[in-house]
């Protein structure tokens, strides 16, 4: 029901980005967030968006490089991260939820398959 897009490698200091469409499902209606995880890590919280007033949160590791957005009118919601850095290789995951809006991926309930970013150095 949610796919993430727009992965890829790049080299360090380039740019991405990243897109998640629903089928099924309105996603203005949820809090949306995005989170990675890396081999051998566990999954982490990178940014989120409130579903009515579109108010934004990130983690300080991409504070200044990553944005959060969506498009209502096409159902879809974006990160674009620039600056990258070999650190933010992961496979990068959306997530929904019509209950929280919360940083722990545990209390999401809708996720979409991963998309993989590769940064070299």
């Amino acid at each position: 029901q949610l796919q993430a897009s727009g992965g890829g490698l790049v080299q360090a200091g380039g740019s991405l980005r990243l897109s998640c469409a629903a089928s099924g499902r309105t996603l203005s209606n949820y809090n949306m967030a995005w989170f990675r995880q890396a081999p051998g890590k566990e999954r982490e919280f990178v940014a989120r968006i409130r579903w009515n007033n579109g108010i934004t949160n990130y983690a300080d590791f991409v504070k200044g490089r990553f944005t959060i957005s969506r498009d209502n009118a096409k159902n879809t919601m974006h990160l674009q991260m620039n600056s990258l850095k070999p650190e933010d290789t992961a496979a990068y995951y959306c997530a929904a939820s019509s209950r929280v809006y919360s940083v722990n991926s545990r209390l999401y309930e809708y996720w979409g398959p991963g998309t993989q970013v590769t940064v070299s150095s």
